[in-house]
């Protein structure tokens, strides 16, 4: 029984451990995207995507 009662406090610590870790890099990820200066902010929404159209209609040898 006792063995037991340890396991699951193992476990319990283990998944708050992997939660805060998780928490921890979504704010990290979140406080950098907010404060990212404006002139990235723009180049980074003017980058062009890479879709499959596009490479159709570039397609050198169509």
């Amino acid at each position: 029984m006792f063995r037991r009662l340890l396991l699951e406090d193992t476990t319990a610590l283990c998944a708050l451990v992997a939660f805060v870790t998780v928490a921890t890099i979504f704010v990290a990820f979140a406080w950098r995207a907010l404060r990212m200066p404006r002139p990235q902010i723009d180049r980074f929404a003017h980058l062009p995507f890479n879709s499959e159209s596009a490479a159709v209609h570039h397609d050198p040898k169509v």
